[in-house]
């Protein structure tokens, strides 16, 4: 098991005050980008990608490339030894000898932290299925810092896709870390938060509430943080049809919101924001998504500079014979890992996907 590397797989891994250092730390490149530009010269960044993207890719290989260092690897795995039955464990010790520090995105839940179990460098996490999306959120915490100034005392609307949403999930458990934050969770409810989550949010204390539309929640809100609902997370395409188009921020809906709101998104959008708003100047998501390539050479730096101190990759107990009964959980199709759960009462949690079991 590896445990000797800087991973992030969650952003719970590392403190507040580490969020935030590495915030300053982006804020600085943003101010005097040439004082980095060598800062990675010799070094080799691998972006495997499992699924498509395009900001967190090209983000994090531009954000290497203005370090002065390389990028090797893969944004189709049929066209990688995955296409003839490789194994995540095997793929990972290859790719890892050959870098200095290893992007991934993957469609199974848990799969970053089974990849950095087997890692001969640091693993970033850049999106686990529908789990956690920890560098997003980094990328929103540069965002909030730059344009509204602090990062606690908000009120904070997330609206559309709060099942799926790995962006979500990540940014509430972190911003539930600051003090005197508020949210409010605007879905419907086959889309509506995971219990889960929400038992964090109740166990720091924080106050929330669960409405049905954006006109309910707009007027009192800081930040209103929009999602797509996404196709690739649904079992079925009626199912998906169903949910598509049930919030769309307008023009109309602007009107309803505090002079200093921002629109925050982790993008792409689909029908979710009208191109109208765009021109509106609380509308952040594009300099949210230029913020994201600072905050992720921030990152690479601090990540190859051995500053990080994360937790233990797991921490809970081996059961042997218990198996995690999220059909999207990594262990159910690389067997070889470790059925490792985190005791709470009389439930069992997976370590790789946080899914419940009761025992």
């Amino acid at each position: 098991m590896n445990q000797k590397f800087n991973h992030l797989i969650d952003t719970e891994d590392y403190s507040v005050h580490q969020w935030n250092s590495m915030v300053r730390l982006a804020q600085d490149i943003m101010r005097r980008p040439e004082s980095y530009c060598e800062k990675c010269k010799g070094k080799i960044m691998a972006t495997l990608f499992y699924e498509p993207s395009t900001r967190t890719q090209m983000s994090f290989q531009t954000a290497m490339i203005r370090l002065g260092g390389n990028i090797i690897g893969f944004d189709n795995p049929s066209n990688s030894s995955v296409a003839k039955g490789e194994n995540l464990k095997d793929t990972i010790k290859i790719i890892s000898n050959y870098a200095d520090i290893l992007v991934m995105r993957h469609t199974q839940e848990g799969s970053a932290k089974a990849a950095a179990l087997n890692a001969e460098c640091p693993v970033i996490n850049a999106g686990d299925g529908g789990h956690l999306h920890p560098t997003q959120t980094l990328t929103d915490l540069l965002t909030l810092q730059t344009e509204i100034g602090r990062l606690d005392n908000l009120t904070i609307g997330l609206c559309g896709d709060l099942k799926y949403g790995r962006t979500v999930h990540s940014l509430v458990k972190t911003l539930s870390c600051y003090k005197n934050n508020k949210f409010v969770l605007i879905s419907t409810p086959s889309l509506a938060l995971p219990s889960y989550i929400k038992d964090v949010m109740l166990a720091r204390g924080c106050e929330f509430k669960e409405v049905k539309t954006i006109e309910e929640a707009i007027p009192e809100l800081d930040m209103l943080y929009m999602t797509r609902i996404q196709r690739e997370r649904f079992e079925s395409a009626e199912e998906y049809e169903k949910q598509k188009d049930v919030y769309r921020l307008t023009r109309e809906k602007m009107s309803l919101a505090k002079s200093d709101m921002i629109v925050m998104h982790p993008l792409p959008r689909v029908n979710e924001i009208d191109v109208e708003v765009d021109d509106d100047p609380r509308a952040a998501y594009f300099k949210q998504a230029n913020y994201g390539m600072y905050v992720r050479m921030a990152l690479i730096l601090s990540t190859l500079n051995n500053e990080l101190h994360p937790h233990p990759l797991l921490s809970g107990e081996i059961h042997k014979n218990v198996c995690c009964t999220n059909p999207k959980c990594v262990t159910q199709t690389e067997h070889y890992l470790p059925h490792s759960y985190r005791k709470y009462g009389d439930i069992l949690i997976c370590e790789y996907c946080d899914e419940r079991i009761l025992t």
